[in-house]
């Protein structure tokens, strides 16, 4: 596909610009408002390849759950080994699409490597993820982040004292999520490892007060949050923060989520992942 369609989507969907604007661009470049099914039918994300992947696997158990946060109650899903007495935990963050599929399958994922996984809905103050993810997106920008924030905080104080977890935590996020891991690493000091996916980068500044190890995942062709990457590296660095950071050339943003066919690339999400559970593992033992 044209990356120029590509990066008009991400614009799109970040920006945001509203739907007629992205379409009518998108049929410009197509040459044709014909071709746009095709396109969109490649490039968004469909939650139905997520939807059941895992869901009957017997090793688990899952459920919806709920926990006080600083806004109200925060709905979430939470997976976990049946047979684990005890295992470390980690919080899941949605992209700015809310808690949807894909982000329930990557919990699971979790949960088969043997971690009590987590994935607040930081939509609830606002009603909860609704099925339009158009309007999850819009939804996002309502959100006050300092809020969010410090509703990750709970989510953080729900898993320490859950029955089945050995109260270490950790947590990895995807797009927005994974800038909500910068952000909750600066915020809360007992936080024993982040993994951020593509994330934007926070105040430089900030950092100062990060204690966690961080594992921070780029796309190559990301040129939009890429360009945050050496502030932030160099501000980990100054800090004494420990960090990895990878940058898979050739790939797009989200290219982990494989419910998007265009964007998403298996062997850099396949390694990304590897490396992620081996990080959390290490960090959480």
């Amino acid at each position: 596909m044209d990356q120029r369609i590509i990066d008009l989507y991400d614009e799109y969907t970040h920006a945001p610009l509203p739907r007629r604007v992205f379409l009518e661009r998108l049929a410009a470049l197509a040459g044709s408002a014909a071709a746009i099914p095709a396109i969109l039918a490649a490039i968004e994300p469909n939650y139905a390849r997520a939807a059941i992947v895992g869901e009957d696997d017997t090793r688990l158990a899952a459920e919806k759950v709920s926990f006080q946060g600083a806004t109200g109650d925060v709905a979430g899903y939470l997976a976990r080994p049946k047979l684990a007495d005890k295992a470390p935990a980690v919080i899941v963050i949605h992209e700015n699409r809310g808690l949807n599929a894909y982000v329930e399958d990557v919990t699971r994922r979790l949960a088969t490597e043997g971690f009590v996984a987590l994935a607040p809905d930081l939509l609830s103050p606002l009603g909860g993820t609704p099925q339009d993810p158009d309007k999850a997106r819009d939804m996002i920008g309502q959100l006050d982040a300092d809020k969010t924030v410090n509703n990750l905080v709970a989510a953080m104080s729900y898993l320490m004292a859950y029955r089945y977890s050995s109260a270490k935590v950790g947590t990895v996020g995807f797009c927005w999520g994974g800038g909500m891991v910068n952000r909750l690493a600066i915020k809360a000091p007992d936080l024993k490892a982040g993994v951020a996916f593509y994330g934007p980068t926070p105040d430089p500044a900030l950092v100062t007060t990060v204690k966690s190890p961080l594992l921070l995942h780029y796309a190559g062709l990301d040129q939009r949050i890429n360009a945050g990457i050496p502030a932030y590296d160099e501000a980990l660095k100054k800090a004494g923060v420990e960090h990895q950071i990878y940058v898979y050339d050739g790939v797009n943003h989200a290219f982990h989520n494989d419910t998007s066919a265009e964007r998403y690339n298996k062997d850099a999400a396949d390694l990304a992942w590897k490396r992620t559970v081996e990080f959390l593992k290490a960090k959480l033992a």
